[in-house]
């Protein structure tokens, strides 16, 4: 799991801001797909006006059964990974990519906390997955905040995993810069 603190990682403009321009600029669509967050990144998204020019909508997945019926994750992935693991935050990304008819899908999946944590997934953590035509990615995040704060981090991590692809990082599933939420 990767620890991030995002706080240091803050830009003069909103990251939603300088994605959204990138985004306009290339003619890239994007999706979005959320669990633990429940529409905080789309939230985040429509913040800027006009992003209608490249965000084509999102679903909120919170439950496996929206998962399977809105996003195509297979029961199986579901059952032997569960909710939170890098196979479904894939097959997530992929589905609301392929739904919506994007470039690129992104979605999150995490424990949001208080409750809900397990040995091997305590509350914080969180995957982030994003999907393109060139290929998929994910990556894990273990937050040590309170329920908002984790979903806020979950987030901020999302835009920052989708700046790196857009600025064409070669290290999608590498650490983050920063130090950990503790």
């Amino acid at each position: 799991m990767i620890s991030v603190n995002l706080q240091e990682n803050a830009l003069k403009e909103p990251l939603e801001l300088l994605i959204g321009n990138m985004l306009r600029t290339r003619g890239l669509k994007l999706a979005v797909a959320e669990s633990c967050t429940g529409g905080l990144l789309c939230d985040r998204l429509t913040n800027v006006p006009g992003s209608s020019d490249y965000f084509i909508g999102g679903v909120v997945a919170y439950a496996y059964e929206a998962k399977a019926a809105l996003l195509h994750v297979s029961w199986d992935t579901l059952r032997r990974y569960g909710a939170v693991s890098r196979e479904t935050v894939i097959e997530m990304a992929r589905g609301v990519r392929t739904t919506l008819g994007t470039n690129i899908g992104l979605s999150i999946s995490g424990i949001a906390g208080p409750g809900g944590g397990l040995p091997d997934k305590p509350v914080g953590t969180a995957w982030i997955g994003l999907s393109s035509t060139s290929g998929d990615w994910a990556r894990a995040f273990t937050w040590q905040g309170d329920r908002l704060q984790n979903k806020a981090y979950s987030a901020e991590a999302a835009l920052q995993m989708l700046l790196g692809y857009l600025q064409g990082s070669q290290d999608l599933e590498g650490v983050l810069p920063g130090n950990s939420h503790r």
